[in-house]
């Protein structure tokens, strides 16, 4: 037999190794062909704007809005929100992108019902078709895709009834179908991992299921006739009616003598219920006797309240004159508001009690009220809950707080001090909270906020919170929103609720309820600082740009709060998803905002020491480039809004600008 040389059998071992090599480089390097035609076959016959270029000679994984798996053999992501879309969804197009994960066409034109082959997209799991003009019922596709995770079909206009079918979804953790027209009464829908969930501005009827009655009221507002779980219970329309049992003929004399002992008890029952009706009358005539005697003594005009008895009750509380007033142990100076500096008003106490009211919101520090006097004139009273504060310590305070003055910061008027009470008086902007502004209502009839009113309002906001850490020396520690206030000619904004932190215990107010706003090590500590000012600040940059407040539960794809969410959108190269839809317009705009964008992020850093000082961080936004024709309002100086102080940089703070910034 003849004996191979050993070369001869080392040539095929080589062959397989350099042909596995040639393998692996054309699937590293393949093209999604089939996923490609899909794509340019759906762009063809859908209308769309021209920035959404998609070129045949380039490969479909470097297209706007297309991520690709690793190996550039399938379309994995598909985003396109804001591009422009119109019209209906082709059938045999996107229903060919066989291992699609991902499908956003949010707040584009789309219309029309979803097609009936999009069932073939087994392996979609978040699907986002908000803010679109799609109708039809329910898609019936969509039931079958059972590994969809979140689910978004809200602000369209579908109809008719919601499926049982939606428990086919048992991945399901997301379902939001508000603003539509849907009908009908509310399937029982019970994914075991449903934990957010949206039916409001339908047209729904009927009891809520208990697997759903745990969500908020708000997940349900606005339809005909849902009641039960979070809302009024159900009336009966016709109640059962008491049973009339039959008698045998044996008992209808026993039957004949308990009806004349039933007459005569009930005789006796009348009887006694006029006596106790008589003693009632007069002890009311004599309590009001006696009350009229008491007014004409002590010269009381009405029950004293900061505000309407319903405002009051309305804050869980029950005032007397003696809580508010601290009655007479520490003589009449407790009596009385201690106003800074006049403010133009004139009123007093008894003239603060007398006013009507209306509650204008519960914070995080207290309720605030909208008193209007007698003689017209509104201002703003808040009520402070839980101060641990001493009268000594919290006088010190208020005359802190009420020296500082700045344009962009609410003035503190008056206050007042008692064991059981503590007011402040502000004065009343009419125009509202930004975060009314920025999160009312978005149905027909709204009216956007644009991009230089955003970013005015950054600016001034920017502006009155430096002013407090470089001038007044003090940390607001409650930034958000809400707390961001407009007036009503230019959009100007002014900062309230500022440094009211060392109020009370724990250096924080208990109960905080706005925690997408607060810096890291502040949910760890409890203690607020300059640094965790501009976190909080940072957040509402991102609020402002993109829309969406910082503690909704559908912030995105992973329910991530909002910094993070900015960031990995951001980290994926489609910064353009980050920006609310309202600012899709302002296409001349858009390098302002990638810098606000930039400013925005560099503030959020998890580090305090890597954050900007608000200094830093105000003249990184006036030093954006504007262009020539911007009003000299805004182009302010941020040097006016530090003016004041003898030093630029708040005590014990880093003024170090973090790296990656570019104003």
């Amino acid at each position: 037999m003849a004996v191979v040389p050993k070369r001869f059998v080392v040539w095929p071992a080589v062959l397989v190794v350099f042909a596995a090599m040639l393998l692996c480089r054309y699937r590293v390097h393949s093209e999604p062909t089939q996923d490609k035609q899909a794509l340019l076959s759906f762009l063809s016959q859908v209308p769309h704007e021209k920035r959404l270029q998609w070129s045949e000679s380039d490969s479909a994984c470097s297209w706007i809005g297309v991520v690709c798996d690793p190996t550039n053999s399938s379309v994995y992501y598909l985003r396109l929100p804001g591009v422009g879309l119109v019209g209906q969804i082709p059938p045999d197009t996107l229903s060919r992108l066989s291992q699609l994960r991902v499908l956003s066409l949010r707040s584009n034109r789309l219309s029309g019902p979803i097609p009936p082959d999009f069932s073939q997209l087994k392996l979609l799991r978040n699907v986002y078709l908000q803010d679109n003009q799609f109708s039809g019922e329910f898609p019936a596709s969509l039931t079958e895709l059972t590994r969809i995770v979140r689910l978004d079909l809200s602000f369209n206009r579908f109809a008719g009834p919601i499926p049982f079918s939606v428990n086919n979804l048992t991945h399901l953790t997301g379902l939001f179908l508000q603003n539509n027209a849907f009908t009908g009464k509310i399937p029982s829908i019970a994914p075991p991992g449903l934990t957010d969930f949206n039916v409001s501005n339908n047209r729904l009827n009927g009891s809520i299921p208990s697997a759903l009655a745990k969500f908020p009221a708000s997940a349900f507002a606005n339809n005909l006739q849902l009641c039960g779980g979070p809302l009024p219970p159900c009336s009966p329309f016709f109640p059962s009616p008491a049973p009339s049992p039959s008698l045998p003929p044996a008992a209808i004399s026993t039957h004949k003598k308990n009806k004349k002992l039933s007459t005569a008890a009930i005789i006796g029952i009348s009887i006694a219920a006029g006596i106790l009706l008589l003693l009632l009358i007069l002890a009311l005539i004599f309590l009001i006797l006696r009350r009229s005697k008491k007014k004409e003594t002590t010269k009381v005009q009405k029950p004293p309240a900061i505000a309407a008895s319903r405002a009051l009750a309305e804050a869980g509380t029950s005032s007397s004159k003696d809580d508010i007033t601290g009655g007479s142990a520490e003589g009449g100076e407790r009596n009385k508001l201690v106003f800074f500096h006049g403010g133009g008003y004139t009123f007093d106490l008894e003239d603060l009690l007398r006013a009507s009211a209306e509650v204008l919101g519960k914070g995080s520090v207290g309720t605030s009220y909208k008193a209007v006097l007698e003689e017209g004139t509104t201002v703003v009273v808040k009520r402070l809950k839980d101060v641990a504060a001493a009268k000594k310590e919290f006088d010190q305070q208020m005359e802190i707080l009420g020296n500082t003055k700045h344009q962009n910061i609410l003035p503190l008027r008056a206050y007042y001090f008692s064991k059981d009470e503590k007011l402040l008086v502000y004065d009343y902007m009419p125009a509202g909270s930004l975060s009314a502004l920025l999160h009312g209502s978005r149905g027909s009839g709204r009216t956007p906020l644009d991009w230089e009113n955003r970013l005015r309002i950054a600016q001034s906001a920017a502006r009155g919170l430096a002013h407090l850490h470089t001038s007044s020396k003090l940390v607001h520690g409650n930034i958000k929103s809400s707390n961001i206030l407009l007036k009503q000619d230019n959009f100007d904004s002014c900062i309230s609720d500022y440094g009211l932190n060392s109020l009370f215990s724990n250096a924080t107010p208990p109960n905080h309820r706005v925690t997408g706003y607060r810096a890291p090590e502040v949910l760890e500590t409890r203690k607020v600082t300059f640094k965790s000012d501009v976190y909080s600040f940072g957040v509402l940059i991102l609020e402002l740009l993109t829309g969406k407040a910082p503690n909704q539960a559908s912030l995105g794809e992973e329910g991530i709060d909002l910094p993070r969410w900015v960031q990995s959108v951001v980290r994926e190269e489609w910064t353009a998803e980050v920006f609310d839809v309202e600012l899709m317009r302002y296409h001349n705009a858009e390098e302002e905002m990638v810098q606000l964008l930039q400013i925005g992020m560099a503030c959020v850093a998890i580090v305090p020491d890597q954050r900007p000082t608000m200094g830093d961080a105000l003249r990184m936004i006036e030093d954006m480039n504007r262009g020539g024709d911007t009003d000299d309002g805004l182009r302010q100086s941020s040097d006016d809004a530090l003016r004041g102080s003898d030093s630029q940089t708040p005590p014990t703070e880093s003024r170090a600008s973090p790296p990656g910034v570019t104003p």
